[in-house]
């Protein structure tokens, strides 16, 4: 872990912060440009790290809220390569760890090796693969930490004990701890359990837990604080985009403000 960059951007915000925080960008909404310049945005407001949502057209655990915006990314004939050359011009304008949210589908048809190399070039410090399980994760997750990319897999409330060690095994920049089962979305309140959940998975790995899924309101931040290391933030970012009457950029940093201000 000492040799990761996000690991290491996550526990150094927490420590300052109480809370790492990370913000979730739909790469191409409501275009590429757009979506590019909420990076240097979200640095500016606080992010230890920033997720990088590649569209996909069959999300495996997005709410409609990321849905939709992937939808209207993909209508623009956004291609893998433009995110990630995009991501490299990027270079020497931020500091923050960046890690790709992408289907495993997408890696693959890209080619394992080629997208490994081409992201850590670009800038990438990890990937959150949604959709790749153990034991068929093993080797792959083995490639990428040899490409030099963190991995990064999703634990949720109903992940059996018997497959939990087995997910934290392959994770090494953080895991990634769905607050709830099912699918992305801002919620009012989080789950009675998820301090539980949290601390199940501490106990078998040093690594740092973020929570994401519906986490949307400083008090969840502030409720995460006390439990785990970093908070995640995606539909509720999107959906301020959405909401906008102005510059959509500097309507989700002052969001990300506002939910840092505890």
């Amino acid at each position: 872990m000492s040799d990761s960059t996000l690991a290491s951007s996550i526990l150094q915000s927490k420590q300052q912060r109480g809370i790492a925080f990370m913000p979730f960008v739909a790469a191409g909404y409501p275009d590429l440009e757009t979506s590019l310049k909420l990076i240097p945005a979200f640095e500016r407001a606080g992010a230890a790290a920033v997720e990088v949502g590649f569209p996909f057209s069959d999300p495996v655990a997005d709410g409609p809220t990321i849905q939709e915006a992937f939808t209207i990314a993909l209508s623009k004939k956004l291609r893998v390569d433009d995110i990630l050359n995009g991501i490299g011009r990027l270079k020497g304008q931020i500091s923050v760890p960046l890690v790709a949210m992408v289907s495993y589908s997408i890696v693959f048809r890209y080619g394992l090796t080629a997208f490994v190399k081409k992201a850590k070039e670009v800038g990438f410090s990890g990937l959150i693969l949604p959709d790749l399980p153990p034991p068929e994760g093993d080797d792959i997750c083995k490639q990428i930490q040899a490409g030099g990319l963190d991995t990064v897999l999703l634990v949720s409330p109903s992940t059996p004990a018997s497959r939990l060690e087995k997910i934290i095994s392959l994770c090494s920049g953080f895991v990634y701890c769905l607050s709830v089962s099912g699918t992305t979305g801002a919620r009012d309140t989080l789950p009675p359990d998820i301090e539980r959940n949290v601390n199940a998975i501490k106990a078998k790995t040093k690594l740092p837990v973020c929570v994401g899924f519906g986490v949307s309101k400083p008090e969840h931040l502030a409720q995460l604080a006390k439990v785990a290391d970093g908070a995640i933030v995606a539909s509720a970012i999107v959906k301020r985009m959405k909401e906008a009457t102005g510059d959509p950029v500097a309507a989700a940093e002052e969001y990300c403000r506002e939910l840092l201000k505890r």
